[in-house]
């Protein structure tokens, strides 16, 4: 059953089109990874579907039209995004950015805020610090931690190995697969590392400036010649 559907979405910046009309699905359950080299229009395609940019086109969530709606509505809804670059809130602590996650909630947070805690143990060690003493990898778990404190159906993470070590972003991957596993959270993942991401892939979109020029599973991506020398050095 299709969660996100979007048809014909076009966006960019002011007079500049990134985004040139293509279609894009997520199912329920489901892990969908947006692949493309730098300036292919992934990050603008996140921020299209999270209401951050004007964009044209339809945009369906749960059957329900939201291509005019707003960041706030939008996470009301049940879409919250891990932005590129992290995004804490840097002057406060690892425990209020997570309350701020919940702004859309008023039932059960500090319960949530345990949950998460469990999920990444680094992060209850550092409840008290401010997220902008945080190393890089604990930043983007309290970033993921943030944004699941909203209860989302869809998550959108942008490039969450970016500037990560091998095993801090493996660890990060982990909980992704893990709460799409056991939860069935849907998710949309833009990310760079093409091998690991086709590891936790059920389908996958090939971007190239601002159109989507292949997609199926991940395991026909993976299987094609061209996509293998392109993407997975191989």
């Amino acid at each position: 059953m299709s969660l996100l559907s979007i048809s014909d979405l076009a966006a960019g910046y002011g007079p500049l089109e990134v985004l040139h009309g293509f279609d894009l699905e997520v199912n329920q359950g489901e892990i969908v990874v947006i692949l493309g080299a730098n300036g292919a229009g992934k990050t603008t395609t996140m921020r299209a579907i999270s209401g951050m940019i004007a964009r044209r086109g339809r945009i369906e969530f749960d059957g329900q039209d939201i291509s005019s709606s707003s960041p706030d509505s939008i996470v009301r809804l049940g879409i919250a995004q891990v932005p590129q670059g992290r995004g804490t809130f840097a002057d406060l602590t690892v425990e209020e950015n997570m309350l701020a996650g919940a702004y859309v909630r008023r039932d059960e947070v500090q319960a949530d805020v345990e949950r998460w805690f469990d999920v990444f143990p680094r992060l209850r060690e550092r409840r008290a610090q401010r997220a902008g003493s945080l190393s890089g990898g604990e930043q983007q778990m309290l970033a993921i931690a943030r944004a699941l404190m909203s209860r989302p159906r869809l998550l959108l993470c942008d490039e969450p190995s970016l500037g990560l070590a091998p095993l801090i972003t493996q660890e990060l991957f982990g909980v992704l697969k893990r709460l799409n596993a056991e939860e069935g959270l849907s998710i949309l993942l833009v990310e760079q590392n093409a091998n690991l991401a086709l590891k936790v892939a059920h389908r996958v979109y090939l971007l190239e400036t601002g159109n989507v020029v292949s997609s199926g599973s991940a395991a026909e991506l993976a299987a094609d010649d061209s996509i293998r020398k392109a993407y997975l050095g191989s």
